[in-house]
């Protein structure tokens, strides 16, 4: 296996990382704190993205920093998933580059899953705003009343009347749907069919928020915040009536679909953790040694040097891991890598959940504040511990494979 990065993948990553050195991290904690003052409430109605997320958006786009993350010459920047993810690192330093460069999840996964299995007419309709950054977009998958680890427990429901399909549910920790300029989410849900097997049971639809039936009902907040103006929603959906050409790829398709989509994700997922733990690592040093106790920098006191270290193994082993995870899915794709991207899924969120406990426990009173990216970053880690499959669910899919090559199958349910 080889991680070298060609010369066209190595240009990208200069680059990216050039434009947010210059032109995001010198604005990024007025940013925040502006964001945060003003609205840091449940009531997304009146949530307003700062005009500066435009300009630099415009800047981004002109340098041809836009799209990174499709694997296509055309409508993106025609990098490989290993490729890709050195790129993801360094946007994952920043919480607003991803967005900046239109990036970010949950728009990233979308926008991949309608160029690989979408229609001609949702490409036309959907994708070109979405690749644009005219709008932003919403994955329903989670819902409240069903443990949705487990995602054959899914209760709502898209069923074909004659030719439309009607869907019917209510959906939580809808990321990114308190965005104004969210138009369109993909919405998975059951379609019962006694003729196919388990995994063809789900299916997704693609539904424009302002159609009849589909409601925000509130904004959830992660550990008091509200992650304005981009939130996550719970949103019902009441005999929602869409043409039967809202279905991606036809009815039943869902999980076959969910798997495309996943496996790209998780490794910007975990990229973009691992540009955070780099980050924080930096923090801790800058923090560490600027800062004395008892006549020393605090970096020498209480065993907070070999947390540093500690750190600095734990990312780079993480990096390999995730790196490797990438070049296989290249290699064989997302199915033939099922045990290392539920490694690195594993890993990666829980990296970064020790290295930024670390150096909030460094920064001490400053370190649980929001004078630092630190307790955004440790709210990322932490509910990437459970979006996109628990660690739980990971480590069982690992131990199934293993299982496996020892010729113990487990039986279908």
């Amino acid at each position: 296996m080889d991680f070298e990065l060609s010369p066209k993948a190595k240009d990208y990553v200069k680059r990216t990382k050039a434009f947010i050195k210059n032109h995001i991290e010198p604005m990024e904690v007025d940013f925040w704190a502006d964001v945060n003052a003003k609205q840091n409430h449940g009531d997304w109605t009146t949530w307003e993205v700062p005009a500066i997320v435009q300009e630099l958006k415009a800047k981004a786009k002109a340098e041809g920093l836009w799209n990174m993350f499709l694997p296509c010459d055309k409508l993106g920047a025609g990098l490989s998933v290993m490729e890709y993810a050195s790129v993801a690192e360094e946007t994952g330093r920043s919480l607003l580059a991803p967005t900046i460069f239109n990036c970010n999840a949950p728009d990233s996964g979308n926008m991949e899953l309608l160029w690989r299995y979408g229609s001609d007419e949702q490409k036309e309709t959907w994708l070109t705003q979405l690749l644009a950054g005219d709008i932003r977009s919403v994955f329903f998958m989670t819902e409240p009343d069903v443990a949705s680890s487990d995602a054959t427990n899914m209760e709502a429901t898209a069923i074909v009347e004659g030719d439309e399909v009607v869907l019917n549910g209510t959906k939580w920790w809808s990321s990114g749907v308190g965005d104004p300029h969210c138009k369109v989410g993909i919405f998975m849900a059951s379609t019962p069919d006694e003729s196919k097997d388990r995994h063809h049971q789900h299916s997704m639809v693609l539904v424009p928020l302002d159609t009849p039936g589909v409601k925000i009902e509130r904004m959830l907040p992660v550990f008091g915040a509200y992650d304005a103006p981009h939130g996550h929603g719970e949103v019902s959906f009441t005999n929602v009536r869409l043409p039967v050409s809202s279905f991606i790829s036809g009815p039943g398709m869902g999980f076959e679909i969910a798997q495309g989509r996943l496996g790209p994700g998780r490794i910007h997922h975990c990229m973009r953790c691992l540009g955070a733990a780099e980050k924080s690592l930096e923090l801790m040093v800058d923090r560490g040694m600027a800062r004395t106790a008892f006549h020393k920098p605090i970096m020498k006191l209480g065993g907070n040097a070999e947390r540093l270290a500690e750190g600095r193994i734990a990312i780079d082993q993480a990096r390999l891991l995730t790196l490797f995870a990438a070049w296989k899915m290249d290699k064989v794709g997302a199915m033939g890598a099922m045990t290392e991207i539920s490694a690195i899924k594993v890993v990666a969120p829980n990296v970064l959940q020790k290295v930024v406990d670390d150096t909030i426990q460094i920064h001490g009173g400053a370190g649980v504040s929001q004078d630092t990216p630190l307790t955004a970053f440790y709210m990322q880690a932490r509910s990437l511990r459970l979006a996109d499959g628990p660690d739980e669910v990971h480590k069982g899919v690992i131990a199934r494979i293993e299982l496996a090559k020892r010729g113990h199958f487990s039986k279908k349910r």
